[in-house]
């Protein structure tokens, strides 16, 4: 069986500034976009994220809580650029850019959600 597409979907209680927050801070622009649901894409259609409204019926109950457990990676080409810019909107930073064992500059975000966004570039960028 062949997979044509993953679709990361993250479930929010505020799809307005979960969409704000990913736009505002990747190259991500709004594809569709309903009262419980928001797909984002980048400029050449290669990436895509999908917020639901956390209480909508796809949702089950059990899972309409705060993530755990998980996060998520964006791979940049600048990981500081992206600090500064989550910084100067007031993102929650969970954790300040480092350099990394593995050589990569990191830095820890979490999203409105409440999911964990790793996001990371190079060491040189």
């Amino acid at each position: 069986m062949r997979i044509n597409r993953i679709l990361t979907n993250l479930c929010s209680h505020n799809l307005q500034e979960s969409k704000e927050f990913y736009t505002s801070l990747f190259d991500l622009r709004v594809d569709f976009e309903s009262d419980w649901f928001v797909h984002l894409i980048s400029e050449g259609r290669e990436l895509e994220l999908g917020i639901l409204q956390a209480s909508h019926e796809l949702v089950p109950e059990e899972f309409r809580g705060e993530p755990a457990g998980m996060y998520i990676t964006f791979v940049v080409d600048d990981a500081m650029a992206i600090y500064e810019k989550a910084k100067a909107l007031g993102f929650h930073i969970a954790k300040e850019p480092e350099l990394t064992f593995y050589g990569q500059k990191r830095m820890l975000l979490k999203d409105p959600a409440g999911v964990l966004l790793d996001v990371s570039s190079p060491e040189n960028a």
